[in-house]
């Protein structure tokens, strides 16, 4: 075709060709540019209703506009040739430049940089690569990052959804059409991610699968997943996991740990935003050191030192700020005496928490993280710190209909959920841009099951609804009991192992000292009344069920497995904090990590908490806390707790 002319192009010079089509050089005599054509494949272009299709999909990738990303212009075509006009990037491809050997460090974390960049602001705006690879990133003779063929893939795929599509034909790695017999790659199968191996529709975190192979063949020079067929190739990318062992031996283990999580075959234990991964090169490169300790092992930790006397210059700092400690005893029978560990945590400067509808704090799973929802003046902050941390960070930030609150963790403490007054989101812990998953309005409560589902109150006065971690259209899951009187469900928690949840249910004739707490079996739909009297229900790991009645926290022996109470309930902790609406300020981790606010704002205000001694005996503790936030903690990991220990987060 060189030399030929198609509309107003005029064809230069062949620079590649693939699945997707054949790309040349082109000069453009209206505009006097240059720019490269992309001549799409018959198959497609012959194709009326993929043509459509296509055209609107193109539509779409043409509005990204970022220095990352080779931009694509316009579709036309000529007679029967379709091709689109796209930026026209000089120099070498990523993959040219790997055929001279491996990447320095440095400069592959560089490049990876800029991918990431742009391919998060695809990502942002709900637009998916499919086919990342290094043939497809290129280098400029300046050092500037472009990915090309941003989308193609999913717009030359077509729509599984139209009448008498196969899905599995639509999805798979290979497209068979009955006008060739020859298989069209759509994606290559070297960096395809697993999901997409098996034909399975592919989402954000086949770019991140992507981005990890691409990461790690620059820095070992070598193909991670190759073969000598297709199917050999798809086969080690299900089956093989990569050989870390040739990643150059210092590779620091910072990078090493994000490409392992890059390269979960499980995308649903694969990093879930690839801003997570620009924030752990960026952590990296501006503190190497402080990167790499946090990436080590725990038992490589212990053994630095440092490290071994760093808790005990933490204790000796925190000993003057330490305040009379109450213990609660929630122990399950035999269970071993558990030293408490006390800690005292101070609040940002110049900034309130955030007290109204749920809990203003959240308690990542693993007992380690604590997120607070701020408010400063007309601002709103979510503003994460580690209980092993002297400060922390905001996560979001926001005021008016923006302003988030009503935090909470992902099972794997990972994500963080929160709510805004008119839409439920997520975040990554690490940071990066909130995702909407779905409308609310006033949500009262929400929480995130091990299925990846979250269930949520999406307004004050209904039932309660539960969406996919994924985002989509809400499914109501309850409806209000007319016979009882309900006006609403909220403050849901689902239960270990998902497949029950817990939520509060309140009348009209009634306030929410006297709402029934109940669970939902997920598999049958029935519900039942597990305890009346009470609000804001949550189940701990020591076989309690949690809840607040007059300001003060009562404990519940309940057996999960038959979702019913054991026992009779006592008083856990006086001066609880609450919204007023059913809504109560604590949350507990799944190690045996308790935070509430105390029930009266300023300082000097008077709390107690009982001790229960095994013969069933109290003992009142009064201690004055002067204090926005109280923290409790137990050593254990393995949420078996007989004493808890409550400290202060001072203002």
């Amino acid at each position: 075709m060189i030399g030929e002319t198609l509309a107003h192009f005029r064809i230069t010079e062949k620079l590649g060709e693939g699945g997707m089509g054949e790309v040349y050089r082109a000069e453009d005599s209206k505009l006097g540019r240059e720019v490269a054509l992309k001549v799409l494949p018959a198959i497609f272009a012959e194709d009326t209703d993929r043509m459509g299709r296509f055209s609107r999909e193109a539509q779409v990738l043409a509005s990204l506009n970022h220095p990352n990303i080779a931009g694509i212009h316009q579709l036309e075509h000529d007679d029967k040739t379709q091709f689109l006009v796209m930026e026209l990037v000089e120099g070498e491809t990523l993959a040219e430049r790997l055929e001279r050997g491996p990447v320095p460090l440095d400069e592959a974390l560089k490049i990876t940089l800029q991918v990431i960049a742009g391919v998060e602001e695809a990502h942002d705006r709900g637009i998916v690569h499919r086919d990342l690879k290094p043939a497809n990133i290129k280098i400029t003779p300046k050092g500037q990052v472009k990915v090309l063929d941003f989308g193609l893939a999913k717009a030359l795929q077509g729509d599984p959804s139209v009448t008498g599509s196969s899905p599995s034909l639509a999805h798979s790695p290979t497209m068979t059409a009955q006008m060739t017999g020859v298989g069209v790659l759509l994606g290559t199968a070297a960096y395809m991610s697993p999901e997409q191996a098996r034909g399975e529709i592919a989402d954000r975190r086949a770019d991140i699968w992507a981005l990890g192979i691409v990461l790690m063949e620059m820095l070992n020079g070598k193909t991670v997943y190759g073969a000598q067929t297709m199917s050999d190739t798809l086969a080690g990318v299900l089956a093989r996991d990569p050989k870390w062992d040739e990643l150059p031996a210092d590779t620091p283990s910072a990078i090493r740990r994000l490409l392992e999580r890059c390269l979960e075959k499980d995308s649903r234990k694969r990093l879930q935003a690839i801003g997570e991964a620009r924030l752990i090169i960026e952590r990296y490169l501006e503190d190497p050191a402080a990167s790499e300790a946090e990436a080590l092992p725990a038992r490589d930790v212990a053994a630095m030192p440092w490290m071994r006397i760093a808790p005990w210059l933490v204790a000796a700092a925190l000993v003057g700020a330490l305040v009379a400690a109450p213990a609660v005893w929630l122990s399950r029978p035999g269970s071993a005496e558990v030293p408490p560990v006390r800690s005292s945590l101070v609040l940002p400067e110049a900034r309130m928490l955030h007290r109204g509808y749920g809990s203003p704090v959240a308690i990542s799973p693993d007992g380690e993280r604590v997120v607070q929802a701020f408010s400063a003046g007309t601002n709103h902050e979510l503003y994460v710190r580690g209980l092993d941390q002297w400060a922390g960070s905001v996560v979001v930030a926001g005021s008016g209909q923006s302003r988030p609150y009503q935090p909470f963790f992902s099972p794997d403490g990972e994500w963080l959920g929160f709510v805004t007054p008119d839409s439920l989101n997520k975040v990554p812990v690490s940071g990066g841009t909130p995702i909407k998953l779905c409308d609310v309005n006033l949500s009262r409560g929400a929480s995130w099951g091990p299925d990846g589902t979250l269930v949520f109150a999406p307004n004050p006065a209904g039932g309660l609804s539960r969406v996919s971690a994924a985002g989509g259209e809400p499914e109501p899951l309850t409806e209000l009991d007319p016979e009882k009187k309900e006006i609403t469900h909220r403050w849901p928690q689902i239960l270990p192992g998902g497949g029950a949840v817990l939520f509060t249910a309140h009348s009209s004739d009634s306030n929410f000292d006297q709402a029934w707490i109940e669970v939902l079996d997920l598999a049958s739909g029935q519900r039942r009344v597990v305890h009346q009297g009470g609000t804001y229900g949550r189940y701990v790991e020591s076989g309690h069920l949690v809840y607040m009645n007059q300001g003060t926290l009562f404990a519940l022996p309940f057996d999960l497995d038959s979702l019913e109470p054991t026992g009779s309930a006592a008083p856990v902790v006086q001066g609880v904090g609450s919204s007023g609406q059913g809504g109560a300020y604590f949350e507990v981790s799944s190690t045996g990590v308790l935070a509430f606010v105390p029930g009266q704002e300023g300082g000097g205000v008077q709390l107690e908490a009982v001790l229960v001694d095994r013969e069933g005996k109290e003992r009142l503790w009064v201690y004055d806390t002067g204090a926005a936030m109280t923290v409790c903690q137990s050593s254990s990991r393995a949420w078996r707790p007989r004493r808890l220990s409550y400290f202060v987060l001072q203002s």
